[in-house]
């Protein structure tokens, strides 16, 4: 089934200001597992275009602040928010941290990266799970005890082992393909809740 740019959610967003459809599928994951609470400060891994930011925005509220990192610029201003072109693997936290006033570590990492798909379902599961994994290695460097985790995944025999090295190092984890998910994506994704740090 063919990918649907105008479905019903890309027009609930539209409506609703947001300058994507996937504000749904973290809406969702944070409805149903309060991943992100008020005050908060979160580090959102490939913002762009930026709806996952928006969401976390609005939840956090005032008192809360979100750095948002892509590769590409995201063109939204956000009074709780700052976003930085970047490479997640290359770029210098600790500068960036001290010039935008952020104090690390971060109360919740949210990744909703995913490669540039290609014609071969394996090479796209294969880079999904690196970035995966690039998601994590940010948490065990800059996520704080007890904080949250979500990322995006795609559908593979690898990404199960994946859900199990999540295990090591969260309380709790959860799998949600959510309800805007288009029909012919393979994505999904995994919620860590409670992390452990003291196994770093």
């Amino acid at each position: 089934m063919a990918y649907k740019p105008n479905d019903h959610f890309a027009k609930k967003a539209k409506k609703e200001q947001y300058v994507a459809r996937s504000i749904y599928k973290l809406q969702e994951i944070d409805k149903r597992y309060r991943v992100i609470h008020s005050g908060d400060q979160v580090l959102d891994l490939g913002a762009s275009p930026g709806s996952w930011s928006q969401y976390a925005s609005e939840v956090i509220g005032e008192k809360g602040r979100l750095l948002g990192i892509d590769l590409k610029k995201v063109f939204l201003s956000l009074p709780n928010a700052v976003f930085m072109k970047g490479d997640i693997l290359t770029l210098d936290f600790g500068p960036a941290l001290e010039l935008h006033n952020f104090t690390k570590p971060f109360d919740v990492i949210i990744s909703d990266m995913a490669p540039d798909t290609t014609s071969s379902r394996f090479t796209d599961q294969m880079k999904s799970l690196e970035l995966c994994e690039m998601a994590l290695d940010s948490a065990h460097r800059l996520l704080k005890s007890g904080g949250n985790f979500v990322c995006k995944i795609f559908d593979s025999g690898d990404a199960m082992g994946f859900r199990d090295e999540l295990k090591k190092y969260f309380n709790t984890v959860q799998l949600l393909r959510p309800k805007s998910t288009q029909q012919s994506s393979k994505e999904f994704f995994m919620i860590g809740l409670g992390y452990k740090k003291s196994l770093q």
